[in-house]
């Protein structure tokens, strides 16, 4: 890359070439991008060419426009003002009322065909949509209008993406994410309650640098953040697969960091790379089960706002073992003479039980996911 263009990139976004160089080797490694990506990534930044971008609010929290704000590389007015044009977003604009409803359609018809559409927050469709209006219009209305003209979709959480909270059962609002809305523009989900704020970057670096969306799951997410379930890369991995779980809140195990399993989390069925990239810059244990309270799926639709605290997760593709060892097991201790006798005592039912512990363990796989059923 050349001195003119590293030159370009410190004076615009005021960091130093070594640290910018860093962030696009390491945007372009969590994409999945091949070697040499982070050099066409800098030269997008670097572009005097800024992406417009329309940014509607419906039903919703702001919490993603928050954790937006929380990011660090870039910093949220780098972002805006230096790599794409923000020409609407209605929590960030000083502008208000009619003012900012003609900047928008203003953008709108200067960059036909080429803006990117981000949409934070569910669709209510119940009643003729009443139940969520911006300027005299239906949210389902205005996502149409500001979608025919989009170059590509964006919708950022949970609530976007399926439908989120608003849409929980009875959803009386009758509550839905854009895709099941817009059917003829490509739609990329980043849902999470609130999303990481460095997927939906990297999306839009993706989009910026190589003019298309990343490649996408069934559900719209991008593979490079939702490939893998969270609890793959979850840090108390070790303990579900050695048998020890926290009981309850504030036991001995869950004090001690262990697997969160038995008090309902959903990480074994939850795609999203939160323990790889964590939350708000600020070290490690920055996301929910680092902190100890288990995951509640807010990325996947049918468990996120759904699926009880307390019911145990369908664990897939990483199957438990057929039986545990007991929580409070010393370890390098063999058999004591008590429990031996005990064991003797029972002998009938446990040749009964060992025999399926047997069966089972000669087994590939089981579909009963058994585990913490007690």
């Amino acid at each position: 890359m050349n001195d003119d263009i590293l030159n370009a990139i410190e004076k615009k976004l005021g960091v130093s070439r070594r640290s910018f160089l860093q962030l696009c080797a390491a945007m372009a490694a969590t994409m999945g991008l091949p070697k040499g990506a982070e050099a066409a990534i800098a030269q997008a930044i670097a572009s005097p060419q800024r992406p417009p971008v329309i940014w509607l609010h419906f039903q919703e929290c702001t919490g993603c426009t928050e954790t937006l704000l929380r990011a660090e590389h870039p910093t949220l007015d780098k972002l805006i003002l230096d790599i794409i044009s923000l020409d609407y977003h209605e929590t960030l604009f000083a502008a208000a009322g009619h003012q900012i409803e003609a900047a928008r359609k203003a953008s709108m018809t200067a960059n036909k065909g080429k803006y990117l559409l981000v949409v934070e927050g569910a669709t209510p469709m119940k009643d003729g949509g009443i139940y969520c209006k911006i300027g005299g219009q239906t949210a389902h209305d205005l996502l149409v209008e500001c979608a025919a003209d989009a170059a590509a979709i964006v919708a950022i959480g949970s609530c976007a993406a399926w439908g989120g909270m608003p849409s929980t059962s009875p959803n009386p609002t009758g509550s839905t994410g854009v895709p099941v809305l817009i059917k003829d523009k490509p739609v990329v989900t980043i849902p999470g309650c609130p999303p990481n704020p460095y997927n939906f970057l990297s999306t839009v670096v993706h989009f910026l640098t190589f003019k298309k969306l990343p490649d996408l799951d069934d559900k719209g997410r991008p593979k490079f953040a939702y490939g893998r379930l969270v609890h793959e890369n979850c840090e108390r991995r070790a303990h579900f697969d050695a048998g020890r779980f926290a009981q309850e809140f504030g036991d001995e195990g869950h004090r001690k960091g262990y697997c969160l399993y038995k008090l309902g989390c959903k990480g074994p069925e939850t795609y999203a790379n939160c323990p790889s990239i964590l939350f708000g810059d600020v070290g490690s244990g920055s996301w929910p089960v680092g902190t100890g309270h288990p995951c509640i799926g807010c990325t996947e639709q049918g468990v996120g706002f759904q699926k009880p605290i307390h019911a145990l997760a369908e664990v897939k593709s990483v199957v438990p073992p057929a039986s545990y060892p007991r929580i409070v097991e010393e370890q390098g201790e063999g058999m004591t003479f008590g429990s031996a006798a005990a064991l003797a005592g029972i002998a009938g039912l446990a040749a009964g039980a060992g025999a399926t512990i047997a069966r089972n363990l000669g087994k590939g796989g089981r579909d009963d996911h058994s585990a913490g059923k007690e």
